[in-house]
């Protein structure tokens, strides 16, 4: 006699924290256990076990699943198992007719159906929408009670990082043992540190910082911490799936506090000054910024045969990317002593030719400077009053793209004029603040050859640096026309001259 032939069967595991009948709904081994003990005591063999840990709500893509469907409708096996048609699917009747009609086998353990019983075809129907019937009622009573929950100010998820629950029954929120990690993320990055700095320096510091996720800190998720608004006391939700977090906002449009009493959050200023370097509008801290150069020129030298830099080698300026080996098609090189007493020349002639009272747009930068020169708290000053009106704008072309987007078409839509009031009420303030740094400069010197002159001898190497630079960016210089010949800075150097900030 010929070997039999054991047919095979697929099944399909969905777990859920679902109850049914007061009992868990089975966890995925014990799904599989009692797959594999149907298909033994019918005569099949499993041939492939899919599984999602996921939810069966319509919105839901399930990868498993639809690979799942996608075998029994090639015909790659016969049958498919699976332990309860809410297991199965909650999109109703459209989930199982296509199958049924096309004659394929499906097993609802739970229910002890078997769509080859044609008897069992019209239950297998109604089943799949009593469970979409089921999974649309709780879906509404947990949206129900979520809404409620957040407008009491529960948080409703894990904690998030540095925080910790107060009271299991309120759900507030107080400060954790990480706390102080957070203030140093607000702290750091509003001096200036980027994410990604902040993030190494937590990862190789001794012991590590342990990161959010236990894993190595990335500046990603120093981002994250500076952009939501539960470090600055708020209760958060997302606007959309994985997009960013936004305060919550009761029925009235109030934002709703998530935190118990006395726990603290960020300050306000330091959230408000850290965001602004997020974005990229805040100044960041000179400890921060490039060192300055050692010499006059340093950094302003341009090669016009390749593009880089110049370094000093020996008495004189030379490309540098030539110097280090690297190609140049034709390096640059300039007698230090020379090249700088051309430039300078150049400077004081073009300082003294601006005219001050006619706003010459090179006399605007030298004042823009000189201010940042000689008054450094005060530029700085405005230079966080002019990120604010930047960001305030920016915010309001946010509000402007969500609209478009559609986001708040639906139930946030009650929310757009209040906050595009609010938006345009912080641009008011933020425009006002920078207004109060237009004042006088004090540009005298620079138009007296004989002070501006006798300033410069008597300046240090620090000074000069800085003073060349309060007009000039870049200065390209070309390679001479042969060996030793004489420094010629009119044919070989081009200046580009210092223009005034845009605060558009």
């Amino acid at each position: 006699m010929g070997r039999r032939t054991v047919q095979q069967i697929d099944l399909y595991l969905r777990k859920s924290a679902i109850t049914r009948q007061r009992e868990r709904a089975l966890t995925f081994r014990a799904q599989e256990d009692r797959g594999r003990r149907w298909a033994a005591e019918n005569g099949y063999a499993v041939r492939k076990v899919w599984a999602d840990n996921l939810s069966a709500c319509s919105d839901t893509v399930r990868p498993e699943f639809d690979k799942a469907v996608a075998a029994l409708v090639a015909d790659e096996v016969p049958a498919l198992w699976c332990y309860a048609l809410d297991r199965f699917s909650r999109m109703g009747a459209r989930s199982v007719y296509p199958l049924l009609d096309a004659g394929k086998r499906l097993i609802f353990d739970y229910e002890r159906l078997d769509s080859a019983e044609e008897r069992n075809r019209k239950e297998i129907i109604n089943r799949a929408e009593d469970a979409r019937e089921y999974s649309a009622l709780l879906s509404h009573r947990v949206a129900g009670t979520k809404s409620q929950q957040r407008t009491e100010g529960a948080w409703l998820g894990a904690p998030p990082f540095g925080l910790e629950i107060a009271d299991p029954v309120t759900r507030k929120l107080k400060n954790g043992a990480d706390w102080p990690t957070v203030l140093e993320i607000f702290e750091s990055t509003a001096e200036g540190m980027s994410g990604r700095s902040i993030a190494l320096g937590f990862n190789t510091s001794s012991p590590p910082v342990l990161s959010p996720d236990g894993k190595a800190w990335g500046g990603s998720t120093i981002h994250r911490i500076i952009q939501s608004p539960v470090y600055e006391g708020w209760q958060a939700v997302a606007l959309k799936r994985g997009g960013r977090s936004v305060p919550f906002r009761d029925s009235s449009g109030n934002k709703v506090s998530v935190l118990a009493d006395g726990a603290k959050p960020v300050p306000p200023e330091l959230v408000k000054r850290a965001r602004l370097v997020v974005a990229g509008h805040g100044a960041v801290a000179p400890e921060y910024r490039s060192g300055k150069p050692k010499h006059l020129l340093s950094g302003l030298l341009r090669c016009a045969g390749c593009g880089g830099g110049a370094a000093i080698h020996g008495r004189s300026y030379r490309c540098y990317s030539f110097t280090v080996g690297k190609p140049c098609s034709a390096p640059m090189s300039a007698m230090r002593s020379l090249i700088e007493e051309y430039i300078y020349g150049q400077w004081l002639d073009a300082v003294l030719r601006a005219d001050l009272d006619d706003a010459d747009p090179l006399m605007v930068a030298v004042a823009e400077r000189w201010v940042a020169l000689t008054k450094p708290e005060e530029t700085e000053e405005h230079k966080h009053a002019l990120a604010a009106v930047k960001a305030a704008e920016k915010a309001l072309e946010r509000l402007a793209e969500d609209r478009r987007a559609g986001i708040y078409d639906g139930a946030m839509g009650r929310f757009f004029p209040r906050l595009v009031a609010e938006g345009e009420a912080d641009l008011a303030n933020a425009q006002h603040r920078a207004s109060e740094f237009n004042g006088t400069v004090d540009l005298t010197l620079f138009d007296d050859f004989d002070a501006l002159n006798d300033a410069w001898q008597a300046a240090d190497g620090d000074l000069r640096r800085d003073l060349i630079r309060l007009a000039i960016d870049r200065v390209t210089v070309t390679r001479g026309a042969r060996r030793g010949a004489p420094f010629d800075g009119e044919s070989r150097c081009v200046i580009s001259w210092a223009s005034p900030e845009r605060n558009d």
